[in-house]
């Protein structure tokens, strides 16, 4: 009878879940990120309900997301008061916030999880919520660096499950990365793309390789730097000087080192080279080591590569 009750509940995810678009989702974790995903999504005119177990997390949230739709509405109603304030009014009404993602998980049509990288309590919350979630809502994360399979193992409903990538800050970056692992179905790789787009994101196709697109390829270039200044190839400044002009970058390696978090790229590459050993893209550098060591982390900490901030 469980195998059953399994084939019915795969049926009726398969029937009905995809005929609708996708309307109401849940945002959980509610920093920068989560905050961002739950402001355009509003903003486009989705239900959103933001989730974090701590309150003051959610307070620092929507007063980030207030003051956020407040600038977009004083640029789009320039010369229309009570155009921007219904604007505002409007957006915010859209988001809810909870310390449990329970309730709104009953009707939720997507989930999107924006916390911490962390394997374990990114698999840990899913396989909660896969046991409250009705069949037809779909799992996504917002992983940067971690595998969308290994995290969507904990749940029984890989067909259901993808990456959805967004990046920071959110409501100005463009670009969504939507990513897909074997067992994604089409019904929900479409439903996501479909969703990307009514965001107002530019989406992209990936599979579930490490780093998706722009981190698989950003990441080894920023380590390549490193090793180039370790080695005595060039110096810092140089090297940052030759990709500006020489490539048309906006920022050299080191300038968008320091402003991403060196303790972010330690923490990708840490990952990539315990899982990759043999890949020597992914070799970990003594140089950033010693930097993060020393709690030199770029712009966040006031000091990084390009000194202080």
């Amino acid at each position: 009878m469980a195998f059953i009750n399994q084939l019915s509940r795969r049926g009726l995810a398969t029937s009905n879940a995809f005929g609708a678009k996708i309307q109401e989702f849940v945002v959980i974790g509610g920093g920068l990120m989560g905050a961002g995903i739950a402001q355009v999504g509003a903003q486009t005119g989705h239900k959103v309900t933001l989730v974090d177990i701590s309150p003051e997390v959610l307070e620092a949230s929507n007063k980030r997301i207030s003051n956020s739709v407040a600038r977009v509405a004083k640029k789009q109603f320039k010369e229309d008061a009570e155009g921007a304030d219904k604007f505002v009014a409007s957006v915010l009404d859209n988001i809810n916030t909870a310390t449990s993602a329970n309730k709104a998980l009953e009707t939720a049509d997507l989930v999107v999880e924006a916390v911490v990288e962390n394997m374990g309590l990114k698999q840990k919350l899913f396989k909660e919520y896969d046991q409250i979630a009705p069949p037809k809502t779909i799992f996504a994360s917002n992983t940067s660096s971690l595998p969308i399979a290994e995290i969507a193992s904990a749940t029984n409903r890989l067909d259901r499950f993808g990456g959805l990538h967004f990046f920071n800050p959110v409501p100005v970056m463009k670009l969504l990365e939507v990513v897909r692992i074997p067992e994604t179905s089409d019904e929900t790789f479409n439903a996501m793309l479909a969703w990307g787009k009514a965001m107002k994101k530019v989406t992209v196709d990936c599979k579930d390789t490490p780093g998706f697109i722009v981190n698989r390829l950003l990441v080894p270039y920023l380590m390549e730097a490193v090793r180039m200044v370790e080695r005595g190839d060039a110096s810092i400044k140089d090297v940052d000087t030759a990709m500006k002009l020489g490539a048309g970058h906006p920022m050299g390696p080191f300038e968008l080192a320091d402003y991403v978090g060196l303790d972010t790229n330690k923490f990708i590459m840490d990952g990539w080279s315990e899982r990759f050993p043999d890949e020597t893209l992914f070799r970990q550098s003594e140089l950033l080591n010693k930097m993060v060591s020393e709690g030199k982390l770029g712009k966040k900490t006031g000091e990084g590569f390009l000194g202080k901030y």
